[in-house]
């Protein structure tokens, strides 16, 4: 194994990391004022954004589960893996070469074993676009050509061709420099009596790809008679980095589309992806040998976000001016037994998801690449905008079995109806579809209720009322305008530090005291360089009462004071969390998010990546002045130095009180005298340090 990664190298990987660009991969971010963005945590499954993200920090925070920490610790939890896999995965990803301590023996592969699967997985995938146009593969042609996809269409999906024999890309990967461990552990090769041999032989191949792109896995379709796997499709089994519950095909090429227009397009097959991007439709994407279920439902829920208008959820599909601006998902389930039965396993997720959800079913029951192949784009398209709702959809078809002219007809339709009507947990649509399944087949409403009562008794169905107001978990993530300045308003600013005090969730207290404190550690971690040094050097642990903040005070000491100004942002908040400890990490990654009462500065107005955003370091290859601690604005200035005075001012005010409840147990004499001078000195020093702050003399 490798020694430890040199420090000055895991720090270039730290500056050069963009942790916007890495969490927003997987995370729809929106702007929450001062340089922050919320989304859904990807980490557990919430309906209310509460993961605050500060790209300028290099800091993330989730108020819903309370994890935390920087773009390390963010690769760890997604990627599970551990720090030095962390630093290696995103040295790979930004093209830095790490160096390891000497004295310790250095594995053949510097990678990690991830990365290694990863690298392993491109070369796999290289190797079958490279023989997608070989004699041999002829037959691999002939199958996408005969679904109007030219070769132009095949490069730009990644087509390609396993070729027939049993080790034709063992060998081509051996020679690579790939070990036969690597080769099974990515599910490219399986073991056999006389070693190991390719898992895809004589098949189509489309890659498999997360969001960013990476190549995760493979899938295959049959080609040949003699094929000795009989089924028609086969995918990589689950690996480190596939799991088939987990990924999406063309999710890397929909997701930026998916988040713009706020609709994701299920479909069954690699080539129905294909055909609807080609038709226009570029949100589609499709599961990969599985039904589509709650896992997946969380990547689409990150991407396409939830919807909310002050504290109601519009879940249901609203329009404005003829524009939709709700989530949509569509589902193209085939209108067969199969694809009923697809729709029926969707039914079983939440409802926050479902009142959203939408089934397109052509006349015919094409798919939409048989569709786009006998009417062209246009009827694809048209397929799409006439989605109908997936409650409908199912409920409707469980009717339609039935011939409802006759009792018993309507009978056994509404034996079928009221279980899946008995499923919808929302409770405001509970009702309506009851009303709309009675008025459908012909029977008195009390009929249709006792039968969806009783099921729902019958599966103890969770009641819930999606559409009704919702608390939110922080009320800190409530979106405000950049342009804004509360600390223009006094009353505005005043609500803001309340609103902080109230929202934080390691000390509940909400008092001038408390805020004060709270507020001058969230600007020193933020901006250090606003904060006065000769002023900071007179704090002692008598200045703060909060037993959080008297810790975290030592804490900073023990970081080695304050930084100096050409600390990089990251590690000034790496060097703070090491020298916390893990009591205090939670409440560090708390304060970095934590929206200040400042208007947002000028650098920090535009998401990152717009070229406007100074972030903690921009994909590539960052300068220095990139990475640096941040020159606070005159106004951070000016807000640090009232919090520093009030701190140091109540620092006198306790020493001046000490030293009156000493005076007056003491006789006559020159020891009270002393302490009279002493309160003097004091008194005079809180009037200078007051007059200093609040009338701009000092910053």
């Amino acid at each position: 194994m490798p020694g430890m990664i040199k420090k000055e190298d895991v720090e270039k990987v730290r500056a050069a990391a963009d942790l916007y660009d890495i969490v927003s991969a997987s995370v729809t971010l929106k702007p929450s004022g001062t340089g922050t963005y919320v989304g859904l945590c990807p980490f557990h499954d919430e309906k209310t954004p509460s993961f605050n993200v500060r790209p300028s920090l290099g800091v993330w925070h989730c108020f819903g589960c309370g994890l935390g920490g920087d773009v390390f610790g963010f690769v760890e939890q997604q990627e599970n893996i551990d720090f030095r896999e962390a630093v290696e995965l995103l040295a790979d990803k930004y093209h830095i070469e790490l160096h390891y301590d000497q004295g310790s023996r250095q594995g053949e592969h510097a990678g990690s074993k991830r990365a290694r699967l990863l690298e392993a997985n491109e070369e796999a995938q290289r190797f079958f676009t490279s023989q997608i146009m070989s004699k041999e593969a002829l037959a691999a042609r002939k199958l996408l050509g005969g679904r109007n996809f030219s070769q132009a269409d095949c490069e730009r999906f990644g087509c390609g061709y396993a070729p027939q024999g049993w080790d034709n890309l063992v060998r081509h990967l051996a020679d690579k420099g790939f070990t036969q461990q690597e080769m099974l552990d990515a599910g490219l090769a399986r073991r056999g009596q006389h070693g190991i041999y390719d898992y895809f032989r004589g098949r189509a191949t489309w890659p498999i790809r997360d969001s960013t792109g990476r190549t995760l896995g493979f899938g295959a379709r049959k080609l040949y008679d003699d094929d000795t796997i009989a089924a028609k499709y086969i995918n990589t089994p689950d690996t480190q980095l596939y799991r088939k519950t987990q990924v999406l095909y063309g999710i890397d090429l929909a997701k930026s589309s998916i988040v713009k227009h706020r609709q994701a397009v299920i479909v069954e097959g690699y080539t129905d992806v294909m055909a609807c991007h080609l038709a226009g439709i570029d949100t589609a994407v499709a599961t990969c040998g599985t039904a589509f279920g709650a896992d997946h439902a969380k990547i689409i829920r990150r991407l396409i976000a939830d919807d909310s208008l002050g504290a109601v959820q519009l879940v249901g599909p609203l329009k404005v001016e003829g524009q939709s601006l709700s989530s949509r998902v569509v589902f193209t389930f085939d209108g067969d037994a199969a694809g009923q039965k697809a729709a029926l396993h969707a039914f079983g997720l939440d409802s926050a998801f479902l009142s959203q959800t939408f089934v397109a079913v052509a006349d015919d029951n094409l798919d939409p690449c048989d569709l786009r192949i006998q009417r062209g784009n246009e009827a694809v398209r048209a397929l799409i905008d006439s989605a109908r709702p997936l409650y409908d959809f199912v409920i409707d078809t469980a009717i339609d079995r039935f011939d409802t002219q006759y009792a018993t007809g309507q009978m056994g339709a509404v034996k079928a109806a009221a279980p899946l009507i008995a499923q919808i947990r929302d409770r405001s649509l509970l009702d309506l579809y009851t009303r709309k399944a009675t008025r459908r087949i012909g029977v008195d409403l009390d009929i249709m209720q006792r039968e969806v009562k009783q099921a729902r008794r019958q599966y103890n169905v969770r009641d819930e009322d999606v559409y009704a107001p919702r608390r939110r978990q922080q009320v800190r993530v409530e979106e405000r305008s950049d342009r804004e300045n509360p600390y223009a308003n006094p009353a505005r600013r005043r609500e803001l530090e309340h609103r902080d005090a109230a929202s934080q969730t390691y000390f509940h207290i909400d008092d001038a005291v408390f805020i004060c404190e709270q507020q001058f550690m969230a600007t020193l971690i933020q901006i250090p360089r606003a904060i006065d040094r000769e002023w900071f050097a007179q704090l002692t642990l008598a200045n703060f009462m909060t037993p959080v903040f008297r810790t975290l005070f030592q804490a900073i000491a023990a970081a080695g004071g304050l930084p100096t100004d050409d600390t990089p942002q990251g590690l000034w908040i790496h060097n703070l969390t090491k020298a916390g400890g893990p009591m205090l990490q939670s409440v560090i990654d708390e304060l970095a998010v934590m929206p200040l009462p400042l208007p947002t500065p000028p650098n920090q107005q535009s998401a990152p990546g717009t070229g406007d955003s100074q972030g903690a370091g921009a994909a590539g290859t960052p300068g220095v002045a990139d990475v640096q601690l941040r020159e606070p604005t005159q106004g951070e200035r000016q807000y640090a130095s009232e919090l520093l005075a009030r701190l140091l001012d109540i620092g006198y005010m306790r020493r001046i009180g000490a030293a009156r409840r000493r005076m007056a147990q003491l006789p006559d004499g020159e020891e009270k005298i002393v302490l009279l001078g002493s309160i003097t000195t004091l008194e005079t020093a809180r009037k200078d340090l007051q007059a200093q702050v609040y009338n701009n003399t000092v910053g």
